[in-house]
């Protein structure tokens, strides 16, 4: 019934990870051992400040050996906390440590794929078109410019700046230091009346003899 309604989730948790939570567990109950020992020997040591008053030493004595003995447990208990502790540590370290492993894998898989994909030839055969085209535009540009020289395109461009900023100047033909020769002076034309004037003149000495 359960595989008709959905499958069962599969666990995240690993190997590491319980080993470790195992190991967090055995700490915890050294640390709540520790604990209950320490307060055990508190009250024994009161016990026997008690019992020395109570002129009891025998009694007191046998006390204070057991709180001695007690006091080695607790080191050795807490030599084994370290050690659980150090562990944890390690296993925590190398589940990061393989985590890394893991990525440098996969990276180099997709860096495989894409030389796969690219290889050395495809790359200069890409460069090498890049290139062609490059300077097939160039020569495109070369004749929409007219083919002008180096010389010319650096002049356009001092010319265009210099307009930018409009320090243009206008260069005006030199005028000759030389002085003109003079010009001699024309007699004045005669004019039409005066020409019909004398032609009538002798027209006029004939008529009178």
């Amino acid at each position: 019934m359960g595989n008709i309604f959905g499958k069962k989730k599969r666990s995240r948790v690993t190997e590491q990870d319980r080993a470790v939570l195992q190991l967090k567990q055995q700490r915890d109950k050294l640390k709540q051992y520790q604990k209950k020992v320490t307060l055990q020997m508190e009250k024994e040591r009161q016990l026997a400040k008690q019992l020395l008053k109570d002129g009891k030493k025998e009694k007191a004595l046998l006390l204070l050996k057991k709180k001695r003995f007690q006091e080695q447990l607790l080191d050795k208990t807490e030599n084994q906390i370290s050690n659980l502790e150090r562990m944890v540590q390690d296993i925590e370290f190398a589940q990061i440590e393989m985590k890394v492993i893991e990525g440098l894998k996969v990276g180099n898989d997709c860096l495989k794929k894409m030389h796969e994909v690219l290889s050395i030839e495809e790359v200069e055969r890409i460069m090498d078109e890049t290139n062609d085209a490059i300077e097939y535009q160039k020569q495109i540009d070369d004749i929409l410019a007219g083919s002008l020289t180096q010389e010319d395109e650096d002049a356009v461009l001092a010319e265009l700046e210099a307009i930018t900023q409009g320090d243009v100047d206008v260069e005006l033909p030199e005028v000759p230091d030389e002085q003109l020769p003079e010009v001699p002076e024309l007699e004045e034309p005669v004019s039409e009346r005066e020409k019909e004037k004398v032609k009538k003149k002798p027209e006029r000495e004939l008529l009178a003899l």
